[in-house]
């Protein structure tokens, strides 16, 4: 029976740092900066390299200027794998980052990366301790107007902001609040 409740312990711990991440994503995406530094540690670093290393309030304060050339973002996760031991973990998540400039001449900027993570758990929650961006591939490319007012016709289009189809959402709004 120990097995088994450390086994679900290990995978409540895993679910709560994948919710971190994606959290962090939201925040990020949505201009939620709020949200984004209720995800880390007050003694936390991020380390985006040349563009920003420094602790959480620097790293929220530094966000909108860092955002402002960007009509919209998506940052996408995939092949997580994080180790935990204890209340100590460590996460290596794969970002696929697109970043749409402001009209005319839109483009796309796409980073390939990944997010190497130090989390630490305190009074019962994982925050960050220590986030670097790695930088693995990139692309820019022109937005392909026609395809975006053809594909988009029937469907709400997302925006960085509160005015976001997901903001009407009531239990998704709630986590600026850190509902």
């Amino acid at each position: 029976m120990a097995g088994t409740d450390s086994a679900q312990g290990q995978w409540q711990d895993e679910a709560a740092i994948r919710r971190l991440v994606m959290l962090y994503c939201r925040g990020c995406d949505r201009r939620d900066f709020a949200l984004v530094r209720s995800l880390y540690h007050d003694d936390a670093i991020d380390d985006h390299g040349a563009m920003f290393r420094g602790g959480p309030d620097e790293f929220v304060a530094w966000l909108p200027q860092a955002m402002a050339p960007w009509e919209l973002t998506i940052h996408a996760i995939s092949n997580s794998v994080i180790a935990v031991d204890g209340d100590h973990a460590e996460g290596e998540h794969l970002v696929r980052a697109w970043h749409r400039t402001h009209p005319p001449d839109r483009q796309e900027v796409i980073v390939h990366g990944r997010y190497l993570d130090r989390y630490e758990k305190r009074q019962g929650l994982w925050k960050f301790l220590h986030r670097s961006l790695v930088f693995d591939h990139g692309e820019i490319r022109k937005v392909d107007e026609e395809a975006m007012t053809q594909l988009g016709a029937d469907a709400a289009h997302g925006t960085a902001g509160d005015d976001d189809p997901s903001w009407k959402l009531a239990l998704l709004g709630r986590l600026a609040a850190g509902g």
